[in-house]
């Protein structure tokens, strides 16, 4: 074995893998935007913040030393003598790490002394009085005080509240809490274990679907359910890439087994669901679920009910 200066070593230790990338094998590297990279052979292994992680394998680490290792299953000594090679013709052209974004900090708008004009208006869309209180009562709803919007909140898995979906009660208003994190979108966990997920795309929706297994006698709180925060269809020859509230979701509860999609009716909810499927349909048992009838979930409650849906609440709904 040859020897090796401890000095020339702790000199390619110090060759993180994106420098080692953009000197020697820049066509391996790109973009997946936000500072963030990937490599053209495995497109989960990512770079960012001088880390990388390998996602499919669980493995990651810093310097080009670990990848060549790692990755590409080269000796300790062997990788060595590959950078010191390359350092030889070549010095490496270290790059400065992206500075992480700055933590986002949640504005929640002022609380209402009551939620009486937020809890009639999901009323009118047909969801259950019960499921409502059970909100309130968890923190994950209430009426703002200014313009006496419904306030859907999003937290950590600690409780902390993270995110907030605002939906006005009168006219078509929707959006976002200042320094909202769409990572902790709206959800209702499970009460206990559950290997059970459903996914919507908005608020009402997953308190609609919660109303349904109430009318058919079923406990909605045995079951996880999950906002998304809104879909699109994504752009082709795109990199296909999970939801980011679910992504989160998903490592916070490793119990959940089998997901179950409500997404809407339309082009951007069907992409989707392939997308969704496409990811995640070798690890989980992952079923469409959409409606039935009519664009949405609660759509589908309020021909239930009886309701009248109008095209306001048809087009708008809530995060």
């Amino acid at each position: 074995m040859p020897y090796i200066h401890p000095d020339l070593i702790g000199q390619v230790k110090q060759i993180d893998l994106l420098t080692y990338l953009q000197t020697y094998d820049p066509d391996e590297l790109v973009s997946a935007g936000g500072g963030e990279y990937c490599t053209k052979t495995h497109d989960s292994l990512r770079i960012s913040h001088g880390l990388w992680c390998w996602h499919s394998r669980d493995i990651g680490g810093k310097t080009a030393l670990d990848y060549l290792i790692k990755v590409h299953g080269m000796s300790f000594m062997d990788a060595v003598q590959h950078l010191l090679g390359r350092s030889v013709l070549q010095p490496p052209v270290f790059s400065c790490p992206p500075k992480p974004p700055p933590k986002k900090v949640l504005c929640l708008p002022p609380a209402a002394p009551g939620n009486d004009r937020a809890l009639a208006y999901l009323q009118s869309r047909g969801i259950d009085r019960a499921v409502l209180e059970h909100c309130v009562q968890a923190g994950r709803l209430y009426e703002s005080a200014d313009f006496h919007n419904c306030v859907f909140i999003g937290t950590d898995k600690v409780g902390v509240p993270r995110y907030a979906a605002l939906r006005g009660t009168v006219g078509s208003f929707k959006g976002e809490a200042s320094g909202s994190d769409k990572r902790y979108s709206f959800s209702l966990p499970a009460q206990g274990e559950s290997e059970m997920l459903h996914l919507f795309e908005s608020a009402i929706d997953a308190l609609s679907y919660a109303t349904v297994m109430q009318m058919h006698g079923r406990d909605y709180t045995q079951a996880h359910l999950l906002s998304l925060a809104g879909v699109f269809a994504p752009a082709r020859n795109l990199t296909l890439r999970l939801p980011v509230s679910l992504a989160r979701y998903l490592e916070d509860y490793p119990g959940i087994e089998r997901i179950d999609l409500h997404l809407d009716n339309d082009l951007a909810g069907q992409a989707a669901e392939q997308n969704i499927t496409d990811l995640l349909g070798d690890s989980f048992e992952v079923r469409n679920r959409s409606p039935p009838t009519g664009k949405d979930v609660n759509e589908y409650l309020c021909r239930r009910l009886g309701l009248t849906v109008n095209n306001l609440n048809r087009k708008e709904n809530v995060r």
